[in-house]
Parts: C-alpha cells; sequence; structure tokens
C-alpha cells in the first residue's frame, strides 16, 4: 500500500469553517441577548441547532468543482432552517422577553457575516490554487473518447479548480495498455484521481483498476458514454441485500423549489405587467394597427408542460400569412414588418407571454416553447428533445442567452439547445434564473445576432 497522500489539507478546511460560524453565531447572540439569556444554556443550543441544521441542508458539502451558485443555495436554506428554529426557540421561552425584530435582526446578522466569510474563504481558495499551485489534485484520464477530452480541457482551462492532470491514455489503440506500468505512473506521479471513460475500458479494466485504486487510496471517477437524460447523481438504495440505482429529483421536483419558483415567476411577471406592459402595450398596439391589417396579438399553439398544449402570445411582428404555423422566421425574411423587425431584434413581441406566465402556462425562465409541427419533428430527430418538457417552457433560456436562440439553421443549433436546456432543468436554482434574465435584459439592450 502506498504511503497516505502527504500536503494535504482539505479536511482542515470544514472544521476551520464550522469554528468560524459557531464564534460568529455566539459571539453575535451575546450581542444581541446577553443578559435576557442565560449565557451558556443559550450558547449551547445555538451551537447544536447550528450543527444540526448544517448537517440537513449539507452546508459544509462545498467541493472544489462547486459554483457561486450552489454556494448561494447552501447559504439560503442554511439561514431559512436556522431562522425557523430561532424563532421556535424565542417562542417557546416568552419570559425572557425577546422580540420577533431583535430575533430577525440577529438572524440576519449572522449571515451576513457568514456570507461574507465564506465567500472569502471560497475565492481565496480559487486564488491560491491557480496562482500558487496549492491544495491541488493530480489526476489522470484513462480512454479518449470525447467525454474524456473534453474534461481534460476542462482541467487546464479551470487552474482555480486545482486539478492537475498529469497524462490522458487512450485504450483504444491497437498497442494494449500495460495496466502494471500504469499503476506504477500512477504511483511514482503521486495521482490522487483516476477518471476512467466507461467507453472504452473493458469490464476487466474497470475491476484491475479499481481494486488497485483501494489498495493504494486512489479515488476512481467514472466518465459515462454519453451524458445520460438527466445526469443527476444517482442514487443507491438496498432492497433487502440487492442494491438499486435510481435517478435524484430534478431541483425542481421538490415541492418547495417549485413553490420558490412559481412564486418569483408570479411577482415578476406582475411587476412586468403593471410598470411596463400597462403603458407600453397600448403604444405598441397602435403603432402595429397603423402598419398594417390585422391583429395586435399573434397566438400559436406551442408545447408546454408535459406535452401539454397552450396559446402563447406574441405582439404580431409579421404581416398575416397562412405558412406562420409551418415556416419558421428566417433571417431577412419578407413576412417581418417594419416595426416587427425592432421588436424581435429588442425581444419586445415576446412581452405579452408575462400574461402566460401569470395563468400558469409559462415560467419567466425555462426552455423556450416551439410549435407544434416543430416539436413532433424535433423528438423525431434529436435524442433527449422530450426531457425540455420535464419543467414549464420559459419567456427566455438558458439556451437563448448562450447564443441558441432563434432560427434553427442545423442540427448543431437544436442538439446545443436540447443540452442546455437539459442542464438548465437538472441545475435549477432561483440565483440561476435571475442571471439569465439580467443577460436576456443586456442582450436585448445591445441586440443580439440570432435576434431577427
Amino acid at each position: 500500500m502506498s504511503n497516505f497522500r502527504q500536503g494535504r489539507y482539505s479536511w482542515l478546511i470544514n472544521p476551520i469553517a464550522y469554528v468560524v460560524d459557531l464564534v460568529v453565531i455566539n459571539y453575535l447572540a451575546l450581542a444581541y441577548f446577553f443578559p435576557q439569556f442565560p449565557e451558556f444554556e443559550f450558547s449551547l443550543v445555538v451551537s447544536i441547532t447550528w450543527f444540526i441544521t448544517a448537517l440537513i441542508v449539507k452546508f459544509y458539502e462545498v467541493r472544489r468543482y462547486s459554483n457561486v451558485l450552489r454556494v448561494f443555495n447552501l447559504i439560503i436554506r442554511q439561514c431559512l432552517f436556522f431562522t425557523l428554529v430561532m424563532f421556535a426557540y424565542t417562542g417557546i421561552f416568552p419570559q425572557y422577553n425577546v422580540t420577533p425584530e431583535s430575533t430577525l435582526s440577529y438572524v440576519i446578522s449572522c449571515f451576513l457575516a457568514i456570507t461574507i466569510f465564506k465567500y472569502t474563504l471560497f475565492f481565496l481558495l480559487k486564488e491560491y490554487r491557480a496562482f500558487f499551485k496549492g491544495n491541488i489534485r493530480r489526476t489522470i484520464i484513462l480512454g479518449k473518447s470525447k467525454q474524456a477530452v473534453d474534461l481534460a480541457q476542462f482541467f487546464k482551462s479551470t487552474p482555480e479548480l486545482g486539478y492537475v492532470n498529469t497524462k490522458i491514455v487512450s485504450f483504444n489503440s491497437t498497442k494494449k495498455v500495460n495496466l502494471e506500468s500504469l499503476f506504477e505512473f500512477i504511483t511514482t506521479n503521486q495521482v490522487d484521481e483516476i477518471y476512467c471513460a466507461l467507453s472504452e475500458l473493458s469490464s476487466k479494466d474497470v475491476k484491475a483498476i479499481t481494486k488497485f485504486a483501494d489498495n493504494n487510496l486512489k479515488v476512481v471517477k467514472f466518465i459515462p458514454e454519453q451524458n445520460t437524460v438527466l445526469n443527476q447523481d444517482l442514487k443507491r438504495d438496498f432492497y433487502g441485500l440487492v442494491p438499486v440505482l435510481e435517478f435524484r429529483s430534478i431541483p425542481l421536483d421538490d415541492s418547495f423549489n417549485l413553490a420558490l419558483k412559481r412564486l418569483f415567476d408570479v411577482i415578476f411577471s406582475l411587476l412586468v405587467i403593471v410598470l411596463l406592459l400597462s403603458w407600453l402595450a397600448p403604444l405598441l398596439a397602435l403603432l402595429i394597427k397603423l402598419e398594417s391589417k390585422g391583429p395586435v396579438f399573434f397566438v400559436q399553439k406551442r408545447n408546454g408542460y408535459n406535452y401539454k398544449s397552450f396559446d402563447c402570445i406574441k405582439f404580431r411582428s409579421m404581416v398575416p400569412n397562412k405558412k406562420a404555423d409551418i415556416i419558421q422566421v428566417s433571417k431577412d425574411d419578407n413576412r417581418i414588418t417594419k416595426l416587427g423587425r425592432i421588436m424581435r431584434q429588442t425581444s419586445m413581441d415576446e412581452l405579452p407571454q408575462f400574461f402566460n406566465v401569470l395563468l400558469g402556462d409559462m415560467s419567466v425562465v425555462g426552455p423556450r416553447p416551439h410549435m407544434l409541427s416543430h416539436t413532433e419533428m424535433y423528438a423525431n430527430k434529436v435524442d433527449k428533445f422530450m426531457v425540455r418538457h420535464f419543467v414549464k417552457p420559459g419567456i427566455t433560456g438558458l439556451a437563448q442567452v448562450s447564443g441558441y436562440r432563434g432560427e434553427v439553421e442545423s442540427d448543431k443549433d437544436i442538439i446545443g439547445r436540447v443540452r442546455h436546456d437539459i442542464f438548465y432543468i437538472e441545475n435549477w436554482s432561483i440565483l440561476l434564473d435571475i442571471k439569465i434574465i439580467i443577460q436576456t435584459t443586456i442582450k436585448a439592450l445591445t441586440g443580439d445576432e440570432k435576434a431577427y
């Protein structure tokens, strides 16, 4: 067995974070509540409460590959749990005369301080890895599949994560890989993590590599042959002694997340309708009528959540034509009116869809819905296309702000759109929605070359 990995201090990060957070909540508790509460009793209660809630929400499970959104989600969840417990505690002991205002002020102060510390630590670690080459993980990638090559490029382009790839080994060449030599290389170069491309390695190779890793304190991870429908971690359960794997729920399967997204949709759409559409809609309606004959609104059947069709509302940007439900708009399309071109470039034609959001047919952010004929065509042509219907369609989406808006000119466009939509479904957070809305607003103001 190889020696235990030396010079690795990652295990110290969480204990240090725990200590700092406990110092913060206890110090501020003394500042806010002393002498109302017995000092020792209250300190013990808030410390145990913090520890238990942190375990429940996995507050300290921030990996080197975790992003800013995950950290934010953890902070919000921990804040909600801790706030509920604190209000419950102060309510149980009314004799201490602690007002709800002081309790809320205490919780807010705690989380402002802890948020600053957590993000400071998060970014300092990234800088430490990128510039000082500390806290690194040495890796080796076995297999040269597309996903394996992409992973190697990802390690190279993100030095702040602290991954240093030592080698990428092809198992598809005519010359058989000598596993003993490979294991010697891994030991000599002090490789920490072994990534195996399952599309190239035989089950015999995987078994040998796993056995070596177990006996030499190496971490083995697997790169799938291709993206599964949902790339969430697999949950393992035991039926008796038989292990059974299943997909974990996507974020919006969680009732709390679903309610939070719906609340955000309702509030945001009401703000847009009251503050913007209340005066802009009559003005655009007048201009649309003056330029060409036809209705102000263009209503088209689209497929939404669970493949259910709904009436998608837009400001009419084209002259009335019989091909509107069949042929997609293309660049320099002569059906588009002069006003329509301006509306499409600034996304103003999409604004009536906030009524769709209010009615519950759409969300502010989500996969863009397609016309019925195109949905059927893409469903038969593009793998995993139907996954987009696991959530409500959106006025804007991750694909749209990532360069996959508008006309589908090639298979690459629709495949890229589906790939980004699936990523959004798997990684949803309210902060991601806000980020996409901000990016959409910026693109609407500065112009998008695919907005036509």
